[in-house]
């Protein structure tokens, strides 16, 4: 069990990739915080698992997210493994964009990870120590039509990865991101329900336009996903840092 007494903070872990990731993490050993604003599905999640506890967060909210850490390390100590999971997307032409919602993608896809990080990463630094990975997306590595917003966002997440990956690079703390397809979660679920309902077009065919750009032609899973954020954790990974590990079926290369 190679996380075994590791702290791990996973934001937006209650369902969908978080959910896979708290799983795959908890079953390697790890001690798990999971943070998010729907303390009911987080607490559901944390009681079929041991050494997992639910804290509410708003990771936009500075004042929340340094009350949610307290209470993580009050809990299991401080946190040598962070996972930015928490995020959202929502699907809206570039001329209906409005700066309201600009900023809403802005700050739970990008602030977010921003004040997550700076609530752990000194203490990694103090004690030469850190694990900090960052879900990003495909869309951090290349432009999708009417999510301007969120792949702007997931731009600059990777961006902020590969800045502080070579600011700290000499500190014991890697960071890198892991860079999803379309997954099947609630996300993916949404924007195929939004292009039925827009389109007319059946399921099956809203799910062939999400995946035609995915040479295997099917949707990620969570569990795939949680996979390489696992093998990020791990000591065999010490030296990787920077990089944007794609989890989409040759999607990007």
């Amino acid at each position: 069990m190679e996380l075994h007494n590791k702290h791990v903070v996973i934001t937006g872990g209650g369902r969908g990739i978080g959910a896979a990731i708290t799983d795959s993490l908890s079953s390697a050993g790890a001690k798990v915080t999971i943070m998010g604003r729907n303390m009911p599905l987080l607490e559901d999640k944390a009681k079929t698992l041991q050494n997992c506890i639910a804290v509410q967060c708003d990771v936009t909210d500075e004042a929340s997210v340094a009350d949610a850490f307290k209470a993580a390390t009050d809990k299991y100590g401080p946190v040598d493994i962070l996972v930015n999971n928490a995020g959202a997307a929502h699907s809206i032409p570039f001329k209906k964009t409005d700066r309201a919602h600009f900023q809403k993608m802005l700050d739970v896809n990008l602030i977010g990870p921003y004040l997550c990080i700076q609530a752990v990463l000194q203490e990694m630094i103090d004690k030469k120590y850190g694990r900090i990975i960052n879900i990003a997306s495909t869309a951090a590595l290349k432009g999708y039509g009417y999510v301007m917003a969120y792949t702007a966002a997931k731009h600059g997440v990777l961006g902020l990865t590969r800045a502080l990956a070579l600011e700290i690079a000499t500190k014991g703390v890697t960071v890198n991101a892991v860079c999803p397809g379309f997954t099947e979660t609630d996300i993916a679920r949404d924007a195929i329900r939004n292009i039925v309902e827009k389109t007319g077009r059946t399921e099956d065919e809203a799910i062939a336009e999400l995946t035609v750009h995915n040479p295997q032609k099917r949707l990620i899973q969570p569990e795939e996903v949680a996979a390489s954020v696992l093998w990020l954790c791990g000591d065999s990974s010490a030296s990787i840092t920077g990089q944007a590990i794609a989890v989409a079926g040759g999607e990007v290369m």
